[in-house]
């Protein structure tokens, strides 16, 4: 029996605010039910990396990769590279103390290979995700109600949207605080070249000691989506996805 092809896989998890212990192993786990996924472990983006990936699998925050490796990105993604991109992985963040977080623009070429940008949410929270239109990744997937962070973002054109939520009112935090009526994309596929960069916004995880040096200590410990049935369902299937594998 012919064995199938080792995938080299990058997994870029790295940026404040969040337990990325907690994501990061927890993202091990799920790529440790395919033999085939042998992964690199790093806190950010690095060119020759990139180059040496197969798959390319990120849960960031306000990380932004330089020029060689956003020259590394776009080759991967354009040549037929499949990148899964969660959560913050398109923020970029300032905070100044009581100050509302600025989200300054993220470098052009980089957004748009992801497609959107990280703006606000609102306090983490309950909300509804509903599927859109027809894809196998979220195949005899319902409407769900999640409790994370609810992510608004600025979307460019040509994203494939697989799953949206929907929100108004006031995110008083952030530098735009005023959010009109309007549906927000939670999971969708860009298609560049002969690759794909697949995005899903849910997954924020946060301990008591990961909001410093803002705040020496969190008050509360958050998981977000991590345990949710239909979360690992996506979680999964985007791992096939990247792997090309049937879905």
């Amino acid at each position: 029996m012919r064995l199938p092809p080792r995938l080299d896989v990058l997994l870029v998890t790295g940026g404040p605010y969040h337990d990325m212990d907690h994501a990061r192993l927890a993202l091990l786990g799920f790529m440790a039910e395919h033999e085939r996924m042998r992964v690199t472990v790093r806190d950010g983006y690095d060119a020759d990396d990139i180059a040496a990936a197969d798959v390319i699998v990120t849960y960031t925050c306000d990380r932004v990769p330089d020029d060689p490796a956003l020259d590394a990105l776009t080759a991967f993604v354009e040549g037929g590279g499949r990148w899964f991109a969660l959560h913050g992985t398109n923020s970029r963040m300032v905070l100044d103390g009581d100050k509302p977080v600025v989200c300054p623009p993220l470098p052009e070429r980089l957004l748009d290979l992801l497609g959107s940008q990280f703006a606000a949410h609102p306090v983490p929270g309950r909300f509804k995700v509903k599927p859109v239109g027809a894809h196998d990744l979220t195949r005899g997937m319902s409407a769900f109600f999640v409790e994370d962070e609810q992510y608004l973002q600025h979307h460019l054109p040509g994203n494939e949207v697989l799953l949206e939520t929907e929100f108004e009112g006031e995110t008083p935090l952030f530098e735009t605080a005023q959010w009109a009526r309007a549906a927000h994309q939670v999971m969708y596929l860009r298609a560049r070249g002969e690759g794909a960069v697949l995005y899903l916004t849910l997954g924020h995880t946060r301990g008591r000691y990961d909001m410093r040096p803002v705040a020496e200590e969190y008050p509360f410990v958050e998981r977000g989506s991590w345990d949710h049935p239909d979360f690992q369902t996506l979680i999964r299937r985007g791992l096939r996805w990247t792997m090309k594998e049937t879905i």
